[in-house]
């Protein structure tokens, strides 16, 4: 069983920064994409950012340089740095992994205030 525990949302101001977490219980983790979702009251889920076994990433279109993600697979560990926050980002962000299966935690709330 396959479980991601995210860790670092909160409340902050906009221009804030946050850094989310997701471990991994996993021994598929090096081998898998792993990557970020978000989803805010009465909208659809959507991709933050992803990035695969490789290393390659992919972001959303309204990431536009402000987050960054990268994963550490000794400590089965995905990040996502945000910066220059806006209250647009307010959301639930989950931790989603890619594999045979798709897994996903049980997100962390993010909240920028104006």
């Amino acid at each position: 069983q396959v479980q991601l525990v995210e860790s670092g949302g909160g409340l902050v101001q906009a221009g804030g920064s946050l850094r989310l977490s997701c471990v991994a219980s996993t021994s598929i983790f090096s081998i898998s994409s792993i990557g970020w979702y978000r989803q805010a009251p009465g909208k659809q889920r959507e991709l933050v950012a992803s990035i695969s076994s490789g290393g390659g990433t992919n972001y959303g279109d309204f990431v536009k340089g402000r987050f960054t993600i990268s994963r550490d697979n000794a400590k089965k560990t995905v990040y996502l740095e945000m910066n220059s926050l806006k209250p647009e980002d307010t959301a639930t962000y989950y931790c989603k992994l890619w594999n045979i299966k798709d897994y996903w935690g049980q997100g962390t709330q993010v909240t920028v205030s104006s």
